[in-house]
């Protein structure tokens, strides 16, 4: 890696939460200057060695100037699940605003929301796309005004989309809410059929796999997408692999749907995660070979070394717990 390679400069949004906080730890270990944008006490809590910039993602001209000298700035942010339908189009502007003032490049994590309800084995990146829910018709969106950027200004937009996030040192993904939630009790929970096949992105591989890119950008075209194969585990997968990082056999739960969805009817968290429960019946993967072809062999963490790192990282099992 060059001098210059070192010396250039990410403004990470959202660096407080769980893609944000890996991808800052990856880029600092990559040699790059890493600037963090947050608000109030969010930024006393970003990743050692992270310089801390207080802005607003509404304030489009505080976020503009919160970019300014970046090469790359990284749209690690996320609203509240159950505020998608009226934050994530106008941060979208924003974001995309201020990565063409600062003429840098954006980089985004996208997921499988894309693919609505004709999500598959081995989805590539011009496979359809198709709003077949509220959260798929919302994703089409903001891509869509990121191509349209690039096409009419030429701002550079890079897509690496993944599957379901965890692991990395921040809380709210489904390994910590769901599926390991009770794991002191020696109870594995899996919303769905244990033989479906499911795709996961373990955080620090999806973090570094966004340096990859960084690094090679001057390469790629104004609008690009690639996919991170990543995990594909069933749930009989996720066990196993969970059974070797702690030692010990767990019992199986699943998650009671139907008392979610009527939850769901005065809690709308629980129905925006209802809505989405067909990703854990449908069997779907990614296909990583073009991000192979183009970048180089993705970073991949062994599924039980990344299960055990990440329920260390989280303290989601008692510390003597683990296996050696």
């Amino acid at each position: 890696m060059t001098r210059e390679l070192h010396m250039q400069t990410i403004v990470i949004l959202g660096a407080a939460g769980r893609i944000g906080d890996a991808a800052a730890r990856a880029f600092l270990d990559a040699g790059w200057r890493v600037k963090g944008v947050a608000r109030g006490s969010k930024g006393t809590a970003l990743a050692p060695g992270v310089e801390a910039v207080q802005a607003d993602a509404f304030d489009r001209e505080a976020l503009a100037a919160a970019c300014l000298g970046a090469d790359v700035v990284l749209n690690a942010l996320n609203p509240a699940y159950t505020e998608w339908e009226e934050k994530v189009l106008p941060m979208a502007e924003n974001v995309i605003f201020a990565a063409e003032k600062a003429e840098a490049t954006h980089m985004v994590p996208g997921n499988v929301y894309n693919f609505g309800y004709e999500i598959g084995i081995g989805m590539k990146e011009d496979a359809p796309q198709v709003a077949s829910t509220p959260k798929a018709r919302i994703r089409i969106a903001m891509e869509e005004l990121f191509a349209a950027r690039a096409r009419e200004r030429g701002v550079r937009t890079i897509v690496l989309r993944a599957g379901d996030f965890y692991g990395g040192h921040r809380p709210e993904s489904w390994l910590d809410i769901f599926i390991l939630a009770k794991l002191r009790k020696n109870i594995f929970t899996w919303p769905g059929p244990m033989d479906v096949p499911h795709a996961f992105a373990y955080l620090p591989d999806l973090a570094r796999a966004f340096v990859m890119l960084a690094e090679r950008r001057a390469g790629f075209s104004t609008f690009e997408r690639f996919h991170l194969a990543g995990h594909t585990l069933t749930g009989v997968d996720f066990k196993t692999a969970t059974e070797r990082a702690v030692g010990r056999p767990l019992t199986r739960r699943g998650v009671p749907w139907t008392l979610v969805r009527a939850g769901g009817l005065f809690m709308p968290l629980l129905r925006e995660v209802a809505a989405m429960s067909y990703l854990w019946r449908t069997p779907h993967s990614l296909d990583g070979s073009r991000f192979a072809r183009l970048v180089g062999p993705e970073p991949v963490t062994e599924p039980a070394a990344a299960i055990g790192q990440a329920i260390d990282d989280l303290g989601l099992d008692g510390p003597r717990r683990r296996a050696a």
